[in-house]
């Protein structure tokens, strides 16, 4: 395991099952990175974008927008990262727009597989490097990565496609993220769950394939809604307390299953009567904050 604090990290891919949470640990994992002093911009593929609505700013349109003083976010399409690369190797722009936009070259991109997540990962890699065009200097880029199971080829795709691919522009940048991604000291992956059986399932899953595939295990687990400790002889009686009794005690067998397993460090964290949102974010962030070894130097 790297001896570098979450916090230090250029590269966060953060994963898990729909449903547990995964976009909402990211935008609070952003907040603590971002009140620690870096610079943070979390990063989405899906078209739908749900970042705006956590840190409560503009929607990104594939733009970069700021969600607060050094935190950023930007949905991006693969496709057009993608375009972004052919336009930097060729530089007649008439030319690139004719091979982004002929059938062949499309039908490679959806062809080749890989490609679309060594693109975004691609994009991520220049945003920390300063080199994505009309994007502000960032520290850190959080990736708020597809599902449990497409995280793990996010992280796979690089290697894969350097040597299916070989040479040239797709090549090379394939080379340099997955060389980038084997870095535990720069890049490292955050895979959240909630205490429930098939989730922890997935997770235990999702280690087993990173420590085979990446050779190591998430940086942090975050196990996601816990229900608050049963209280025993002095609860409440009533069908509410049965029920918070059950479900407590499925957390804590579940709880147990992922420590068993050791998968590194382990954040858990409480179920909340908040709405989706900033409320939501900041109240997790508080909690994350121990974690992630960040702690508060403010801005000016």
């Amino acid at each position: 395991m790297s001896s570098a604090p979450l916090a230090a990290k250029s590269l966060l891919v953060v994963t898990g099952k729909g449903g547990v949470g995964k976009s909402v640990i990211a935008a609070a994992l952003a907040r603590v990175l971002a009140d620690a002093g870096r610079r943070v911009l979390v990063l989405e593929s899906d078209p739908r974008e749900s970042q705006h609505v956590l840190l409560g700013c503009e929607p990104s349109g594939g733009g970069v927008v700021t969600a607060a003083p050094g935190l950023f976010v930007q949905n991006v399409d693969p496709y057009a990262a993608i375009e972004e690369r052919v336009r930097e190797q060729v530089k007649v722009a008439a030319l690139s727009r004719r091979i982004c936009r002929s059938e062949a070259f499309r039908t490679f991109v959806a062809g080749a597989p890989g490609l679309s997540d060594v693109a975004v990962l691609g994009h991520a890699l220049r945003l920390v490097a300063g080199a994505a065009r009309g994007a502000p200097r960032v520290d850190t880029v959080i990736l708020d990565a597809p599902a449990t199971g497409h995280g793990v080829s996010l992280l796979e795709a690089p290697a894969l496609v350097a040597d299916v691919v070989g040479g040239g522009p797709f090549g090379e940048l394939a080379r340099d993220v997955a060389e980038y991604v084997a870095d535990e000291e720069r890049a490292a992956l955050v895979a959240v769950t909630t205490a429930e059986e098939m989730p922890v399932d997935e997770l235990l899953e999702l280690c087993a394939a990173l420590r085979a595939g990446v050779g190591r295990p998430p940086a942090l687990v975050a196990v996601n809604a816990l229900y608050p400790p049963w209280p025993g002889d002095d609860a409440p009686p009533g069908p509410h307390a049965e029920l918070w009794r059950r479900r407590r005690a499925v957390n804590d067998r579940e709880l147990a299953r992922v420590r068993r397993a050791r998968p590194g460090v382990i954040a858990e964290l409480p179920l909340l009567a908040l709405a989706r949102g900033p409320a939501l974010v900041a109240a997790l962030a508080e909690a994350l904050r121990p974690h992630a070894g960040g702690g508060r130097e403010g801005r000016d």
